[in-house]
C-alpha cells in the first residue's frame, strides 16, 4: 500500500453546499461545569464530529479552544500510551476555569488510520517500532488528519479567531490556511509517563511538535 497523505483542502461539496451541517445542540453537564454539545456531520462522508462550548463566544474576541481527534484508547479506555485524555481533560477544566471556550472533538481515531490500523500500529510499537515507524510499515502517512472540517465548525459556532492549545503548529498551518486566526499558541503539555515517554519524544523529534525536552530523555532501562 502507498503511503498516503493528509489532506488539508476542503472537500469536494456541491456548489454553495457546505461540507458539514450542524444537526442538534443540547446542554451537557460534565464534572467541570455546563457546557453546550453541539452535533455535525460531513455531507459527504456522513461522519459525526461534536463541539462543547462555554459561555460567550460572539463577542469578537479570540477564543480559547482546543482541536481534539477521537482516540478512544485514552480518552475512554484510560490507555497510558498516550497523552490524550489527560490532554482532553486539562483542556476541559482550563475552558471551565476561564468560563469561556470550546472543545472540538474530531473523529480522527488514530492520527486519521482509524481503530484498527492504530491497534496494527501498536502492535509493531510493542515489538520496538516508533509511531511513525509503526505507521510507515503498514503503508500509512504519520500524520493522515485534516482539520478544513474544524474550521467550517468553527465559523459555523461564529467563531474566526482563537487562543489554540496545542502542542501542534500543523494545526496552526491547517487552521490559518482555512481563514481562521490564531491569536495565541496556548500550550497544552502533560507529564510524561514511563509508558508514553517514547511516544512524546517521537512527537517532539520526528513530528515537530512543540513539547518540553524534560522527561523526554531516551531511557536505557526502557523496553
Amino acid at each position: 500500500m502507498a503511503n498516503q497523505t493528509p489532506l488539508e483542502d476542503s472537500p469536494d461539496t456541491a456548489a454553495g453546499e457546505p461540507a458539514i451541517r450542524l444537526v442538534a445542540s443540547c446542554k451537557l453537564p460534565t464534572e467541570w461545569g455546563v457546557f453546550t454539545l453541539h452535533g455535525f456531520e460531513e455531507a459527504a462522508t456522513g461522519r459525526e464530529h461534536v463541539a462543547l462550548t462555554m459561555g460567550d463566544l460572539g463577542d469578537g474576541t479570540p477564543v480559547l479552544a482546543r482541536l481534539h481527534s477521537e482516540c478512544l484508547t485514552g480518552d475512554a479506555l484510560f490507555s497510558l500510551r498516550c497523552d490524550c485524555g489527560p490532554q482532553l481533560e486539562a483542556a476541559l477544566a482550563a475552558i471551565a476555569a476561564e468560563g469561556r471556550g470550546m472543545l472540538l472533538y474530531l473523529r480522527q481515531e488514530g492520527r486519521g488510520i482509524g481503530l484498527l490500523n492504530k491497534i496494527r500500529a501498536y502492535r509493531l510499537q510493542d515489538e520496538g517500532a516508533d509511531t511513525v515507524e509503526a505507521n510507515l510499515r503498514l503503508g500509512l502517512a504519520p500524520d493522515l488528519r485534516k482539520y478544513d472540517i474544524a474550521a467550517e465548525m468553527l465559523v459555523q459556532l461564529g467563531v474566526r479567531a482563537l487562543r489554540l492549545m496545542t502542542n501542534n503548529p500543523r494545526k496552526i498551518r491547517a487552521l490559518e490556511k482555512a481563514g481562521i486566526e490564531i491569536a495565541e499558541r496556548v500550550p497544552l503539555q502533560i507529564e510524561p509517563n514511563p509508558h508514553n515517554a517514547g511516544y512524546l519524544r517521537t512527537k517532539r523529534q520526528r513530528l515537530g511538535h512543540l513539547l518540553a525536552a524534560s522527561g523526554l530523555q531516551p531511557d536505557e532501562t526502557a523496553p
